[in-house]
């Protein structure tokens, strides 16, 4: 039977568990612990579902793509994440986190970023709830995402630059992880994505999945039935994916699908697309696969897209890989860059470089004309003008 919980352990399959120093044990056996009890509260659940409807601004709409449908000879749906307060899904986690932190007495908040949206939902809610606010990123991150380096700022958060290794999304971790051993008594660590140790990528899965409780409900209104036959979100450590399969995970007619980064294209020194070339071994507190030498070294990704670069993906992902349960493809940088100017000019929306690389899925697939396929639209694509403007000048797609 697949499973969308791990056991009593962290584990999907062989996948999971919580792999730290011994100065992290008390702060993730807290967690372990206490989460499934204080998430099931009636009055979490309660402040939960308040905050998800009056201040993220869910349910997000379940949007019919007519031109993208007319090319494609199918029926598709776009889940508007990017609607979201703050303009992603990281908002659902992040609240769902800071909540828990409370009823846990923590009165300091860090979290890592890569594309800068899970720093600026982290900021964002702590502002809301008077927390202190430290944000990790990687140095060539805060480059190439400056708007959202300027909005955690404004909302109060210190951001603190990881210049180690390739400055990116793994680095922002590794400083993060740091800081927790040595401020741990009274700080909370808001892991942005389905990755780290036991229970965070249960944790993150559980408050990402609302996303697929709207799909299901908004389906059944729109085309009298609750489960699409497909359903396709990017995947970085995966915490979108993950929200956007929940409720599907045991539906077997439902064709799941995650869309990696290639990069530069998998066969390449530059990629991202750890399902592809990745081997069984142990990154940022868990065991999953991620990309490593021979010798057990972690190799750099590249994406163009910050929340793709990441040499590991979470473990759930990994089991459902491994279960042949979700089939999980490499979309390289230039393909979802078309993508992304496609879904602008066909549907008036811009969408992250993130859900760009899902979109780039579209003509690869042979969808039949009576499908019906929910691409997740996980993020707005303003962070990523700066690099559109530099593709247009390249490409002249304003001629």
């Amino acid at each position: 039977m697949i499973i969308q919980e791990p056991d009593t352990k962290g584990y999907y399959g062989p996948y999971g568990g919580a792999y730290i120093p011994e100065m992290l044990h008390r702060n993730v056996e807290e967690l372990q612990a206490n989460y499934l009890e204080i998430i099931n509260d009636n009055g979490f659940q309660e402040d939960f579902i308040n905050l998800l409807h009056n201040y993220v601004g869910r349910p997000t709409p379940l949007f019919p793509a007519k031109n993208l449908s007319s090319r494609f000879k199918t029926k598709i749906y776009l889940k508007r994440e990017d609607l979201c307060h703050t303009g992603a899904h990281k908002l659902n986690n992040v609240v769902g986190q800071i909540l828990l932190a409370k009823r846990l007495k923590k009165k300091h908040i860090i979290a890592e970023t890569g594309a800068g949206q899970h720093g600026v939902a982290t900021a964002t809610v702590c502002a809301l709830m008077g927390l202190r606010c430290t944000v990790f990123m990687g140095s060539k991150d805060i480059q190439r995402q400056q708007p959202n380096v300027l909005r955690m700022k404004m909302l109060g958060a210190e951001v603190i630059a990881a210049t180690s290794g390739n400055q990116t999304l793994k680095d922002a971790i590794n400083e993060a992880i740091r800081y927790w051993i040595n401020h741990s008594d009274e700080t909370h660590y808001v892991i942005g994505s389905t990755i780290g140790p036991h229970p965070y990528p249960d944790m993150v899965a559980r408050f990402q999945s609302v996303i697929s409780s709207e799909i299901r409900k908004q389906l059944l209104e729109k085309e009298g039935r609750e489960t699409p036959d497909y359903v396709v979100a990017c995947v970085g450590g995966g915490s979108n994916a993950a929200g956007a399969f929940y409720h599907f995970i045991s539906d077997s007619q439902v064709k799941l699908i995650g869309v990696e980064a290639a990069g530069e294209g998998v066969g390449s020194s530059n990629t991202a697309a750890t399902i592809a070339i990745g081997t069984e071994g142990i990154i940022h507190g868990c065991r999953t696969l991620l990309m490593q030498t021979p010798d057990g070294q972690t190799k750099e990704a590249h994406s163009i897209s910050a929340g793709l670069d990441y040499p590991g993906i979470g473990p759930l992902h990994a089991y459902l890989h491994q279960s042949q349960r979700a089939s999980y493809y490499a979309i390289t940088d230039e393909e979802a860059l078309n993508a992304a100017f496609d879904l602008a000019l066909s549907e008036g929306i811009i969408p992250a470089l993130e859900s760009a690389h899902a979109l780039a899925l579209l003509p690869k697939i042979a969808f039949r004309p009576h499908d019906i396929v929910v691409v997740n639209l996980s993020g707005r694509g303003d962070k990523d003008l700066a690099i559109y403007q530099e593709y247009f000048s390249h490409d002249n797609h304003d001629k």
